[in-house]
Parts: C-alpha cells; sequence; structure tokens
C-alpha cells in the first residue's frame, strides 16, 4: 500500500523525536500542510503528515467505503515503524480516534488529541449532525457515502469553520474534501471502541468552543477517559489547525512537549 506522506524538516538541528500528522474525516495530509508542517520544522521538529489509504494521493481509493478503523491504524503504525525513533502523533477528529487506536498497542513518548472523536465513539455527533442537517445526514445513509455531509461550501463551514473564515478559503477546501469510510463510522458508532485502559501514553487533550462536530462535553469525556484536563480554545471551530487561530493551537502542543522534554 503505497501511503502519501508529506513531511517538512528544519533547516537547523533537529529534535530526537520526529512527530507524526494523523488526518480525519474527509481530509487529507494536506490539511496540516499549510500550517502546521512548516510552523513545527520552524521549531526544530521533523513534521510528516500521513494521508490514510483511500485518502489524499494514497492508494485505496476504490474501497474506501469498506476501510476499517484497524486499516487506517495499520497505516499509522506503517509509517511510524518506518521513521527514526517513534513518534509524539497527532491525530484530528477521526485521526484522534485513530490515535487511540494505534496508542493501545504501540509506544509513542506523547500524542496530542485535536477535537478529536472520544473513545465511546461517534453516536452524541451523529446526533448533532442529524439535527441540523437531516436530509445531507438520510442521504448518507440511503448511499452509505458520507460525502453529502461535506457536498457544499456552506456544509463545509457548518462543520468545520468559524464564520469568520472567508469564503474564499472555505471554497477552497471545500474542493479537497472526499468522500469516507462508512466502515470506518460504523467502527466508530461502536463495531471498534477504544479501550482506554490499554492507552499508557501521555496525551493532551484539545477541544474548540464553538466546534459543532464533537461537543466540549465529548472532549471532557476524552480527557477524563485519560485522567487529563481537556484544554478549550475560544472562538474556534472543528478545523482547529486551518482556522484563523491556528497558531495558539500549535503553541500549545509545543509547550506539553517542551513540558514533557521532547
Amino acid at each position: 500500500m503505497n501511503l502519501e506522506l508529506i513531511c517538512e524538516k528544519p533547516k537547523g538541528p533537529a529534535h530526537a523525536t520526529p512527530l507524526l500528522f494523523v488526518h480525519g474525516k474527509w481530509h487529507g495530509a494536506w490539511c496540516w500542510a499549510e500550517h502546521f508542517l512548516p510552523y513545527f520544522a520552524e521549531h526544530g521538529y521533523v513534521s510528516c503528515a500521513l494521508s490514510l489509504r483511500g485518502h489524499g494521493g494514497s492508494e485505496g481509493r476504490q474501497r474506501l467505503r469498506w476501510t476499517s478503523i484497524a486499516e487506517y491504524v495499520a497505516d499509522v503504525a506503517h509509517v511510524a515503524g518506518q521513521m527514526e525513533t517513534p513518534p509524539v502523533v497527532i491525530g484530528h477528529s477521526m485521526g484522534g480516534f485513530i490515535t487511540q487506536k494505534y496508542l493501545e498497542t504501540h509506544p509513542a513518548p506523547a500524542a496530542a488529541l485535536l477535537t478529536a472523536i472520544p473513545p465511546s465513539g461517534l453516536w452524541p455527533s451523529t446526533w448533532l449532525v442529524f439535527r441540523r442537517q437531516p436530509l445531507a445526514f438520510l442521504k448518507a445513509l440511503a448511499t452509505l457515502s458520507l460525502y453529502p455531509i461535506v457536498a457544499t461550501p456552506a456544509l463545509v463551514r457548518e462543520a468545520f469553520f468559524s464564520k469568520d473564515m472567508p469564503e474564499t478559503q472555505v471554497a477552497a477546501y471545500h474542493k479537497r474534501m472526499q468522500d469516507e469510510s462508512f466502515r470506518a463510522y460504523l467502527d466508530e458508532l461502536g463495531l471498534n471502541l477504544v479501550r482506554t485502559k490499554r492507552v499508557q501514553t501521555p496525551l493532551l487533550v484539545i477541544g474548540a468552543a464553538d466546534d459543532t462536530v464533537i461537543p466540549q462535553s465529548g472532549v471532557r469525556a476524552t480527557a477524563r477517559a485519560y485522567g487529563t484536563q481537556a484544554v478549550f480554545f475560544p472562538g474556534m471551530a472543528h478545523d482547529v489547525m486551518l482556522e484563523q487561530g491556528w497558531q495558539s493551537v500549535a503553541d500549545r502542543i509545543l509547550e506539553f512537549l517542551k513540558e514533557r522534554g521532547i
């Protein structure tokens, strides 16, 4: 399986531990390349983002609908295994859920969960989407395709971005959105939830105050499951790595890495 990998390296000496970024539903490695990869490279970290199978420039688009969370975890493990040392894993949304599943069986010096699907799954978010966009949700169920949830720029803004995100940027991001695995969605509903007791990695849990996808209660539940406190960013929506306040989120991750001596 050929997986797209986008990396940025520091111009000077690099920290010993690299960073691996994992995207969420409908996205690809591109969502990290705009801000986070160059920013963390500027701060001395070898920073890489993969496109999970069926996403971005990776193989596997033909059978995307039935790709499982376990297969996505295998993608992360494959890329992490090729890095010189075990990386810090930073996952967004579904990527945060995949990160938790990865940490059940793989060591990492630390990890960060950004507006991540809680270990208990996606039922609360499912109800939120259904109440907000019932027709799009029913179309997704009827076609076994999650693309109707992000089929227009207006839907993409509502799901991922704050009201102050320029229309041109929303339109550009919408063009990069793609379909998502229906099987993975079923895994997140209950077929393959996270076994939190198996996760021993220090975690940073980040939420967005204006997130319409992952409610604050879900972010707090994630933090409680791992014995930590969630950090919320005001005025920000779900895609914290692309929102206009992205640097404040990146700086909090840098602070967390410094606290861990990484």
